[in-house]
């Protein structure tokens, strides 16, 4: 509100709870929640009070701004995974277009619609080779006229395969391998939200077989090509919602009797994170790095089908495809990308991976987890191509 000497008194007010059983960690979320807020007041108080060079292209309080922003957003959930916070730190960070990929080899999988149909697109259009995995020819089709009239000229193209199914896995990678001198981005998209319980043809849970347990190898059989074009990237599509979870492997595949979908999916989220960091050990200078990232909610048809009432009352502020996808085309392009490794993002920047004190694991317990958890794919996937230290 403007005073009476002329300038302007800004406030920022927020309240932020915990429900239910939750509400018991209302007092310990308080003092982390406090201090990013204090952090937001100082710099935007820097900011304001910092006299700006007009004649410069990047003026001085332009970081301290989008850095404020950025926290504040962080800080309240849902103006952070909502659309708002896409377009509030596209403005004050000035997000640019990526480089271009001119001859550089994508691999997307679940590239038939939402977010990996996007990031496709994106790619596409920064003069990538794209090859997307779909489940059905169909589909496929589909969307590889979707990227073509979005990016004509484009080299684009598609394979078949469920990544729930290990066979179909082992012979994508099959196929792939010998058309391709190299690989320069993997990302993994596929995945789906199921409401009810069902079973690969091998009986593994179709959320972890197509999430967890079938990027494994994919990712193991294609790192021969991967190595040959490092400095090259693996990135991971996961969700916001892994931060409701602390990473049990005994609980991560659900049994019928006690099936909730969307618990499998987080847990499946989860698991994706600590396998990541598996990765990162067993693959130090190899010159493959390994990232993670959420896209923030978006409207997507596995929100809208997978999440009916949260989608009915969200809609709204849902994000698009291309602003969920815009952090994976940026970490596909961005040589800031290759520069660190293991580190989980949204919207162009790092971030926490724990959010409630107790889904956090120690060091020495992550590193426990994802050996254990690598080893309990490797047995499901007949595949450990890559020991310890190798």
């Amino acid at each position: 509100m403007p005073t009476q000497e002329g300038g302007s008194i800004l406030t920022y007010d927020a309240d932020l709870r915990l429900k239910g059983p939750l509400s018991l960690a209302n007092p310990v979320l308080a003092l982390p929640f406090r201090r990013i807020g204090d952090r937001g007041l100082g710099g935007l108080r820097r900011a304001l009070s910092t006299e700006v060079d007009q004649g410069g292209d990047h003026p001085p309080a332009g970081e301290a701004v989008a850095r404020t922003a950025d926290e504040l957003l962080e800080a309240t959930v849902v103006g952070s995974f909502s659309s708002v916070g896409a377009r509030v730190r596209k403005r004050t960070a000035g997000w640019g277009l990526p480089p271009r990929m001119d001859g550089r080899v994508v691999l997307i999988t679940g590239a038939t619609s939402g977010i990996g149909l996007a990031t496709a697109v994106g790619m596409a259009r920064l003069g990538a080779i794209v090859r997307i995995v779909a489940r059905g020819k169909e589909r496929a089709e589909q969307a590889l006229a979707i990227i073509t009239e979005a990016a004509p000229g484009v080299d684009a193209g598609y394979l078949l395969g469920d990544l729930g199914e290990l066979d179909q896995v082992r012979a994508l990678a099959a196929e792939f391998t010998p058309g391709h001198g190299r690989l320069d981005v993997l990302v993994h998209n596929a995945g789906a939200l199921l409401k009810r319980y069902r079973a690969t043809s091998a009986g593994n849970e179709v959320t972890v077989a197509s999430q967890v347990v079938g990027p494994y190898p994919l990712t193991g059989l294609l790192l021969p090509l991967l190595r040959a074009s490092a400095p090259s990237r693996v990135i991971q599509v996961s969700s916001g919602g892994m931060y409701t979870e602390r990473f049990e492997l005994d609980e991560l595949e659900m049994e019928p009797s006690a099936y909730d979908g969307t618990v499998a999916y987080t847990r499946a989220k989860r698991a994706q994170l600590v396998l990541m960091h598996e990765w990162v050990r067993r693959s130090a200078e190899s010159g493959v790095v390994f990232h993670a990232m959420h896209p923030g909610w978006a409207d997507t048809p596995g929100v809208r089908t997978g999440l009916p009432g949260f989608y009915k009352v969200m809609r709204p502020l849902l994000r698009s495809s291309e602003e969920g996808a815009d952090t994976v085309v940026w970490l596909a392009a961005a040589p800031e990308a290759v520069v660190t490794d293991g580190r989980f993002w949204l919207d162009r920047r790092p971030r926490w991976e724990n959010k409630a004190p107790w889904t956090r694991l120690s060091d020495d317990r992550l590193a426990r987890a994802g050996s254990e958890l690598w080893a309990w794919c490797a047995e499901r996937a007949g595949w450990d191509g890559l020991p310890l230290g190798a």
